[in-house]
């Protein structure tokens, strides 16, 4: 429930409706926006008193949130959420936010090598797995702790935020030491002690969609963040399952649009696992970024045919490099802008094209 007070509502006023909201035996959470303050009441189980709160000065309307998610709606907060991933580097606004790199961290020298190109044709993020779920246990699953070092080498020499995945609790810990924003796959989409942790942790979250998931899923699963303190969350769609062998997934871009009108939390689009072929990551990319995507997040590495996992749908840093620059006239059209690269430390900031 939101109780959206008048224009000019005055600190005592908002403060006697927090208070009676905690009376009741609910949580109050102020939203104070540009024209005017709103209340969200978290934990309405059904019973709550409505008369009693839309009787206190200062309430312009009491509104009932009727999905079954609360904090991520639109009706909870109307205005946009923007996700800072560094300093100019925000997800949710009229920039359109590039994350690219591996699938994997192999090795000093490819994880260099691969934020050099990457940065060097205009992302402004680095991804890359220091943890890897992988559907065989007998498959590269990663290389830990040391991979996360190797991400924060990577940063410091490019200034490139880092996007990484958690797989567990423990995990999410270790990676919030080290990583700019913490990824959740979408094998663990619906984990939601994981959620919880990392909703505790202070840092942005990438939430992707898993592979049967609805996007009321979706959006609930970004509740359990909310829930938890954080609003610093990016949802993910990186397509679902589907009869048609063709692809990998289905890449269902109506998801970006159909987020947009529900929830004002930012969401890009992963082509790359959207669709798991490597000529079909560029046109789906720029269908992504038409359809309104805040951001998409791109497997590329410096030699896809030597990749630990994921070759077949990396592309080549000279592709990636095309890609980019056949974005920025598609952002352009629809009133946007790619989000220029960081400035390399020590280095002025680059001019964005």
């Amino acid at each position: 429930m939101l109780v959206v007070m008048q224009h000019g509502a005055t600190a005592a006023e908002i403060d006697l409706v927090v208070r009676t909201i905690v009376e009741m035996g609910y949580e109050a959470r102020p939203m104070p926006g540009a024209q005017r303050t709103a209340v969200g009441l978290v934990g309405n189980d059904g019973r709550v008193d409505d008369s009693r709160i839309e009787a206190l000065p200062g309430v312009a309307e009491v509104i009932h949130v009727s999905q079954p998610y609360k904090q991520v709606s639109r009706e909870w907060r109307p205005e946009n959420t923007l996700v800072e991933l560094s300093p100019g580097v925000v997800v949710g606004g009229r920039d359109v936010v590039i994350i690219a790199g591996p699938c994997s961290v192999e090795s000093e020298q490819q994880i260099l090598t691969a934020a050099r190109d990457v940065r060097a044709a205009g992302a402004a993020a680095l991804r890359g797995g220091a943890f890897k779920p992988r559907s065989s246990p007998y498959s590269f699953q990663g290389l830990g702790r040391r991979g996360l070092e190797l991400l924060a080498m990577a940063r410091e020499e490019t200034g490139l935020a880092i996007v990484t995945e958690a797989m567990d609790e423990e995990g999410a810990r270790l990676v919030a030491e080290y990583a700019d924003c913490i990824q959740i796959g979408a094998r663990n989409m619906q984990n939601y002690s994981l959620l919880k942790v990392v909703g505790r942790l202070g840092k942005p979250v990438l939430l992707k969609r898993g592979m049967a998931a609805t996007v009321t899923d979706l959006l609930l699963s970004a509740e359990y963040v909310l829930a938890e303190g954080n609003g610093q969350v990016i949802l993910c769609e990186r397509g679902v399952r589907s009869f048609d062998p063709a692809v990998r997934n289905m890449l269902d871009l109506t998801a970006i649009p159909v987020v947009h009108k529900l929830s004002h939390l930012p969401i890009i689009a992963d082509p790359s696992h959207g669709t798991g072929i490597r000529d079909k990551v560029t046109p789906m990319a720029r269908a992504a970024v038409a359809a309104g995507a805040d951001g998409i997040l791109v497997e590329v590495h410096p030699a896809p045919d030597r990749a630990l996992s994921d070759g077949a749908q990396s592309l080549y840093p000279d592709q990636f490099a095309e890609l980019v620059g056949e974005l920025r006239p598609i952002a352009a059209a629809i009133g946007r802008r790619l989000a220029p690269a960081p400035a390399s430390p020590g280095k002025t900031a680059a001019v964005p094209g």
